[in-house]
């Protein structure tokens, strides 16, 4: 056998069977925003997980795309009556039953419940997608509308089973909020809703929603504006449907076709056509907006960013094998320094990501725990957009540099996840809001809501925390205060902000990222997550490398620790 095969087949043969144990220094992560040991039981549903993802759900997702078996409409049946099925290769049915076993959709919304719903999501978003992802966070954001807002009535018919761990028994939960002229213009959007006369507390709904992930959905969350509201988001309500009344009929809807994507290939997106389908309201119809956004967006940008997170942790992880496994020239090509300068950026931008959306998650632990200061609060409106703006940028930049690293063999299809995984990280970045719709969302929050200074004081919070990093705490407390100038200038200039806040809010998110790194390596005593902080320090706030070349490649080696072992 030829060598260079004999390599592979190395590297094949290594990969691991329980994704947990290969995320860096994950428990200190989860340890360190918890505040306390991690609970024996916890830990021992991710191992389970871990498992269930790589030896289970991946071989499913894998042979899904290696075949190219994606979801297919059904319109009707063999007697031409309307259906508006969607037909699923049975391996996707396979990846469901294991992805919806592990409880995450059953956890309370409670403090340690929001650390198992991340830490779970994190471990499934090494598949990328994968037909799971999307579904699993659209079914939490509308269990979390209905629990907080809608109608005992709506409760306990739906609840318990979007809850339910068995996929095949569960009520599966989508939001259709887009249409064509309003994807973020959402105050542009006209689909209709008209009181039922016949139904008490029901309403009729019609009109076009043009991006409907998750088409095969059992319950539509869509806002739609009561023929009694008024213009812009202000009049939009927030209803569920359900997909049929019966079991069989469409309940007053048609699929007009499924989306060809670039990426997300196993999950069903498509057009529908509402003509009077039954719905009923969650929540009061004046809060529409709010309860869209606060509940289902917000949720989809929080995890979003944890899976993000896990596309990164994948990539890396491929990347870091082949590396140690594929010779170039007689060595294994981890030993280039040119490789492990790629490796290191990978690896500090995803133990980055996992720093601040795990930060993130604490913050949304405190919210639904009922411990949340009106500062916690701020801190999470700006965070849930900003962090999902640069994590979904860095997971495409991450994956990128990992088929880099595979060279040609990055761009095979069945060789390696990466490109299934670089398609999802493109679509994960427009996801619930493009990048641009974002940092504008985080201005107008900014002007409006005054979060910047509440933000700024978590900073210092969390650095005043840090000890035994000096240099590194005086590095970020200089970019603080150099970009405090334009970010407040963003916030009283609009023509200035329109040119500039994206920017700013972009270097805003590199000292945060690195602040909660060192919050990380603090914790962790780890000289490894030490040296990723500051690899990320160098590349994102500007300063200067202490090293001359031959002493900084020495300290690139040294970040990746047992990696390249």
């Amino acid at each position: 056998m030829q060598p260079g095969r004999q390599d592979l087949m190395t590297w094949r043969a290594a990969k691991p069977t329980n994704y947990f144990a290969t995320i860096p220094d994950f428990e200190h992560v989860l340890e360190l925003r918890m505040g306390h040991a991690l609970p024996e039981s916890l830990r021992e549903e991710l191992v389970s997980f871990g498992e269930v993802v790589a030896t289970r759900i991946e071989p499913a997702v894998a042979l899904l795309e290696r075949n190219r078996e994606f979801p297919k409409l059904r319109p009707y049946d063999e007697l031409g009556q309307h259906i508006a099925e969607i037909e699923f290769h049975p391996a996707n049915a396979h990846a469901a039953q294991a992805a919806w076993a592990s409880g995450m959709l059953a956890t309370k919304l409670d403090f340690e419940g929001a650390f198992q719903v991340a830490a779970q999501f994190l471990l499934l978003s090494h598949i990328g997608e994968g037909g799971q992802a999307c579904p699993i966070v659209c079914t939490i954001g509308m269990r979390r509308a209905l629990e907080h807002h809608a109608s005992r009535e709506l409760c306990d018919r739906y609840l318990s089973l979007l809850a339910n761990a068995d996929a095949s028994e569960a009520l599966r939960g989508s939001q259709f909020l887009t249409e064509v002229q309003g994807g973020s213009d959402v105050g542009a959007n006209v689909v209709e809703a008209v009181v039922d006369p016949d139904i008490a507390g029901a309403f009729r709904i019609s009109g076009e929603k043009w991006f409907c992930s998750v088409a095969d959905a059992d319950l539509f969350a869509v806002t739609a504006r009561p023929t009694s509201a008024g213009p812009g988001t202000k009049g939009l309500a927030c209803f569920v449907i359900p997909r049929s009344l019966d079991g069989v009929t469409p309940n007053g809807f048609r699929l007009r076709r499924l989306k060809d994507k670039l990426g997300t290939r196993a999950l069903a997106s498509g057009e529908i056509d509402f003509e009077n389908a039954l719905a009923w309201p969650i929540g009061e119809l004046a809060d529409g907006f709010k309860i869209a956004v606060s509940e289902l967006l917000n949720t989809s940008r929080w995890l979003n960013a944890v899976g993000s997170a896990g596309i990164m942790c994948r990539s890396y992880l491929e990347a870091s094998s082949f590396a140690r496994h594929r010779q170039a020239f007689g060595v294994a090509i981890s030993t280039f320094p040119a490789v492990r300068e790629q490796l290191v950026i990978m690896k500090s931008e995803m133990c980055a990501a996992l720093a601040s959306t795990f930060a993130l998650t604490e913050l949304v632990a405190k919210i639904d725990e009922g411990s949340a200061t009106p500062s916690d609060v701020a801190v999470h409106r700006f965070l849930v957009n900003a962090n999902k703006y640069v994590t979904s940028v860095a997971a495409s930049d991450v994956v990128h540099r990992a088929i880099e690293v595979l060279g040609g063999n990055g761009t095979i299809e069945d060789f390696s996840p990466l490109p299934r995984l670089y398609r999802d990280a493109v679509v994960f970045e427009s996801w619930e809001g493009t990048h641009n719709v974002l940092c504008a969302q985080v201005q107008r929050d900014c002007v409006r809501l005054g979060l910047l200074e509440d933000v700024e004081q978590w900073v210092k919070i969390e650095l005043a925390l840090v000890e035994g990093h000096d240099n590194a705490v005086h590095v970020i407390e200089l970019a603080m205060r150099s970009l405090q100038p334009g970010l407040e200038r963003s916030l009283a200039d609009q023509p200035y902000a329109d040119a500039n806040f994206r920017h700013h809010l972009t270097s805003m998110m590199g000292i945060i990222q690195a602040t909660c790194l060192l919050r990380e390596a603090q914790y962790s005593k780890s000289p490894e997550k030490s040296a990723l902080a500051q690899v990320f320090i160098v590349r994102h706030l500007g300063a200067p490398t202490p090293f001359e070349e031959p002493e900084w490649h020495s300290f690139i080696a040294s970040s990746l620790g047992a990696d390249l072992a």
